[in-house]
């Protein structure tokens, strides 16, 4: 329970700060955090400029993927804040620093919790006895994993009026939450919740939003309402607190762990789930770590998540995309998509690109392991309804463009003002039909990268061909009837934004945060060590013809991969290896001097070929986020698949452009 929680005799309840609470404040100058840890300083919200607050903490420094190799709340949270780092590279939080330290409440900047779903983040915090966390503003996974596990959330006013010695009404923490999630906070989380609603001690009532024009969004969820009548039409709206069945999820040995672990502990080693058909475990996150030499250390943790990803796939009898003789059937998203996500489904799994399904016109996002070991075990989950925005595609991209310039220009305007913040990303429009499955994918991975709830896309006649070439027995016309499309005078709180896909130009994203984007022509001189094309985001099929464009291109002209340069391509899963095969590109990646890897994901989570191993090398790569030491060490720029590929043979960050190779000739044999 919540020891800053205190109860009345008349019932109310009131949050309080008691004089020996200490509260840790996360500064942009990490030498205040240290004198902080050291019990030199103590600081007051009423004296501090918000400005001065770390903005954008993200969920890879507050557990690094060392630390996620650890299952157990207890175990992750001895290392919280192992990937706060200063310019030198050393920590500012050792290990047990923030456990040790006595804080009671912890304060940060904007959009806390940034980047991926993992859960223990929060439970690096909760676990070293933090009750409390403010903020500006929260991403919507990290929020929602604060949540289900009953930590209280506020901003710098709540704050401010605690530590001058104000008791304040619970309600005043929780009043802005739908009664459901007021009920799980104040019960202690998500499990504490699920037990009084079995025992019938908490009902969620359908909601009884009048009839309106709905977002794509909004439609899928009225049709999963539990309890609703299958016959009759619902309609939600933005807010509305609902329990809504899911169609089905996954998870990976990152996470799987976690959700045996919480099931076991809640529910017994004999726990059950009502429907498996379309729910999965894949390994794919930490295939490659066993050749990563800083990972070597975490090998006997990284066998025991294995270990009990397989333990829980048998148990469950879910899908099982385990690796065979080493090899990964494929990273999660892209097999997701490619063998059961469909349109109109609701699905859920435990990472926050779980969103790249939306290209498929599903409604899909990543949650914690509590939420999935929640949801997997009843079979539904609850939900509060997203805002929309909406993307306007017209016109087409020019040559040299991709989807990912598109999402790194979005990153760039709407998401760093916040427009897009815990909305769902409708995309759709007559520029749509210009880009290809594969490319729309791109846009929906990386709504999360613009800490929205959601991607997704609209359906149309290429949705139902690529959909139908796998799903055997399902026709186009089957497959178009089960589209999902917005209602016309649908509201977007977010606002409608049309973009000309003809004036978006080649970007990147500079190290640090895939909202730092800048047009390549005004980038200037990056020479580059390393070139990587992979993960969900670009590993894909499409992914794999620009790879092969550029670099046949480049053998054509005399040229090659460029001295003291290594380039690696990652295939998304089997069937994309498959067809890179069959087109001819591993010749043409060879022969240009590429490293070709089996499919996983690799680089992107720092397991595998293509990481950095000092301060110093720099990457130009195609995965989704580079928060600092996501992959390696070394400065880290996001580009298109065209970018890397052109990059790798130039030496330095270049778009491509045809007939770009022939002053850059390196003599191919």
């Amino acid at each position: 329970m919540n020891s800053l929680i205190h109860t009345h005799d008349d019932g109310s309840r009131v949050v309080k700060l008691d004089p020996d609470h200490r509260v840790l404040f996360l500064f942009k100058d990490l030498e205040q955090i240290r004198r902080q840890l050291r019990g030199e300083v103590a600081f007051r919200m009423a004296d501090i400029d918000p400005a001065d607050l770390l903005d954008d903490i993200n969920t890879d420094v507050m557990t690094p993927a060392w630390v996620c190799f650890r299952h157990k709340p207890e175990d992750i949270a001895l290392d919280a804040y192992a990937g706060l780092l200063d310019d030198s590279g050393e920590r500012v939080f050792g290990t047990r620093a923030l456990m040790d330290g006595g804080f009671k409440a912890i304060v940060s900047g904007q959009r806390k919790g940034t980047g991926s779903s993992r859960e223990t983040a929060v439970q690096c915090e909760k676990w070293s006895g933090i009750e409390a966390v403010f903020a500006s503003s929260f991403a919507p996974i990290h929020e929602r994993n604060n949540l289900n596990l009953g930590q209280l959330l506020g901003g710098h006013e709540l704050i401010v009026r605690l530590q001058a010695g104000e008791a304040v009404p619970l309600a005043e923490f929780t009043g802005e939450y739908d009664p459901v999630t007021r009920t799980i906070v104040e019960a202690g989380g998500l499990f504490a919740f699920a037990a009084k609603y079995e025992a019938g001690e908490a009902t969620v009532p359908l909601p009884d939003t009048a009839r309106r024009p709905m977002t794509i969004a909004e439609k899928i969820i009225a049709r999963h309402l539990v309890g609703a009548d299958a016959a009759a039409e619902r309609f939600v709206a933005p807010g509305d607190a609902c329990l809504v069945r899911v169609d089905g999820g996954y998870s990976h040995e990152f996470t799987t762990a976690q959700v045996h672990y919480f099931l076991q502990s809640e529910y017994g080693d004999d726990y059950g789930i009502p429907d498996a058909s379309k729910f999965a475990v894949f390994e794919d996150h930490l295939l490659y770590a066993d050749g990563v030499a800083r990972m070597a250390p975490f090998a006997p943790q990284i066998q025991t998540l294995r270990d009990l990803q397989l333990e829980f796939q048998r148990h469950t009898k879910v899908r099982d995309y385990s690796a065979k003789d080493g090899v990964s059937p494929g990273i999660c998203h892209q097999v997701a998509r490619e063998h059961f996500v469909d349109p109109g489904d609701f699905i859920q799994a435990t990472d926050s690109h779980t969103c790249m399904g939306g290209g498929n016109n599903a409604l899909t996002y990543g949650v914690g392991a509590t939420e999935y070991a929640g949801l997997i075990y009843s079979g539904f989950t609850f939900v509060q309804v997203p805002e929309s925005i909406r993307f306007e595609l017209v016109g087409a991209l020019r040559p040299g463009c991709t989807a990912k310039d598109v999402i790194l220009h979005i990153l760039r305007t709407h998401a760093v003002a916040e427009e897009t913040l815990d909305r769902s990303m409708e995309f759709g429009g007559p520029g749509l039909a210009s880009l290809d499955m594969d490319e729309r994918a791109t846009l929906t991975n990386m709504a999360t990268e613009c800490t929205a709830k959601t991607g997704i896309c609209e359906g149309d006649r290429i949705t139902a061909q690529w959909l139908a070439a796998r799903r055997p027995g399902q026709t186009i016309e089957q497959i178009e009837a089960s589209f999902v499309s917005a209602d016309e005078g649908a509201t977007y709180d977010g606002g409608v934004h049309t973009i000309d896909l003809s004036t978006i130009e080649p970007m990147v994203a500079e190290p640090g945060d895939p909202t730092y984007g800048k047009n390549i022509e005004d980038l200037g001189e990056v020479a580059i060590d390393i070139a990587y094309g992979g993960s969900c985001t670009a590993g894909k099929e499409r992914d794999l013809d620009f790879y092969a464009e550029v670099l046949a291109e480049a053998l054509d002209a005399g040229a090659r991969i460029a001295p003291g340069v290594r380039m690696f391509i990652q295939y998304g899963s089997e069937s994309v290896r498959d067809y890179a095969r069959a087109k001819g590109y591993v010749e043409i990646f060879e022969r240009a001097g590429v490293t070709v890897i089996d499919p996983g994901c690799g680089a992107c989570i720092g397991c595998g070929p293509g990481v950095s191993d000092d301060a110093e090398q720099v990457t130009v790569s195609a995965i989704n986020r580079n928060f600092r030491g996501r992959s390696g060490p070394g400065k880290l720029y996001l580009a298109s698949p065209l970018t890397v590929a052109a990059s790798a043979v130039v030496g330095r960050i270049a778009a491509y452009r045809r007939g770009m190779f022939a002053a850059h000739a390196t003599g191919v044999s």
